[in-house]
């Protein structure tokens, strides 16, 4: 094992603070890779606290990960050394599930292996996240990243909020001639507008901040709406195709559902604190669906960073220092970021 640098928490109750944990050598078939850049995601604050089930301590958080390999085993074909590299959501699953052979590693029947707050699959060794010097992951689970150098702070959140906006509108085939609603305009929802303006389709923002009209447009929004405005939301009835929903607060789906089309689709990505109550007449009235979605696997994670590699498509960021994660985490439940932090990790 080798000792690692990294910022953790050793509770619920701990600031992010400097922390020193191992990792294991490089193996035959993984890459190492010298972290350069780490998003700050909603759900390392989620996890760090403890808000989404009992976390594993100490934790270091971190799964926008963009770095440069320093490293390989002796059986690694897809990485040479001084490749740029990027690391996700997850590093390793079953591998033989239905889901993992469809290459939905995200699905995997037995669960994925995050890549911080977790158990490899021998079930004892932790998983430590980004908020660190370097990862060692299985060439399999990590991904090329063929961006200019300068771009590279702005491909980090690719790596979570863009394959996690990007998976459900492939999915639902957006595309030309189609109206489409995001909702709710943060660090996913910046993205699903640029993903959804890209593939063609006609955008609008549905927000509750007025505040945020002239960002939905600068985007690649074409309209912006109010959600709190009841005439607004009247005049949309039956509007969009579809809705990609990012937002991770409590709300009425009912008001949401009534603004699709016969047969509309609505994409949830956002995780809300508690499960949000509909009607199902308004699905079945109109043949309507809900659809949940979560990330990517590792093939589709490789096309959208392809895609927008070839698109010019970058996430919109605030750089950090390491040191100021906690200000940030702060800031980031305040919903004041544009529209994502990411640490740049030489002040580590």
């Amino acid at each position: 094992m080798m000792q690692v640098k990294g910022y953790g928490a050793t509770s619920a109750e701990a600031p992010v603070a400097p922390i020193t944990f191992e990792r294991r050598e490089v193996g035959p078939h993984d890459v190492k890779i010298d972290i350069m850049y780490c998003g700050v995601c909603h759900s390392d604050i989620h996890m760090v606290r403890s808000e989404w089930g009992p976390s594993i301590y100490p934790i270091v958080p971190g799964h926008e990960i963009v770095g440069k390999v320093v490293a390989i085993g002796s059986h690694v074909t897809k990485f040479k050394v001084g490749q740029t590299a990027g690391v996700g959501v997850f590093v390793d699953s079953c591998r033989t599930c239905p889901s993992c052979e469809k290459g939905q590693e995200q699905y995997c029947d037995e669960g994925m292996t995050a890549t911080y707050n977790d158990h490899y699959r021998d079930g004892k060794t932790q998983t430590f996240g980004g908020y660190s010097s370097n990862y060692v992951i299985d060439e399999k689970y990590a991904l090329h990243v063929n961006f200019d150098e300068a771009d590279l702070a702005r491909v980090a959140p690719l790596l979570c909020a863009g394959i996690t906006t990007y998976s459900p509108l492939r999915f639902a085939g957006v595309g030309k001639g189609h109206k489409v609603a995001v909702l709710g305009l943060g660090g996913l929802g910046h993205m699903a507008v640029k993903f959804a303006a890209s593939f063609g389709a006609e955008v609008t923002m549905l927000s509750t901040s007025p505040s945020k009209e002239a960002d939905a447009r600068a985007l690649g929004a074409d309209h912006f709406a109010l959600s709190t405005d009841p005439a607004q939301m009247k005049a949309l009835a039956g509007s969009f195709d579809f809705i990609l929903n990012t937002v991770a607060a409590k709300h009425d789906l009912n008001k949401f559902l009534d603004l699709l089309t016969v047969e509309g689709k609505m994409l949830l990505v956002g995780i809300p604190p508690e499960d949000n109550a509909f009607g199902a007449a308004k699905l079945i009235s109109k043949r309507r669906s809900i659809i949940g979605s979560m990330i990517g696997g590792i093939a589709e994670t490789q096309e959208m960073l392809d895609y927008c590699a070839e698109h010019g498509i970058l996430s919109d960021v605030e750089m950090i220092s390491m040191s100021a994660v906690n200000e940030a985490y702060e800031r980031v439940i305040k919903s004041d970021v544009k529209y994502r932090f990411v640490i740049d990790m030489k002040t580590l």
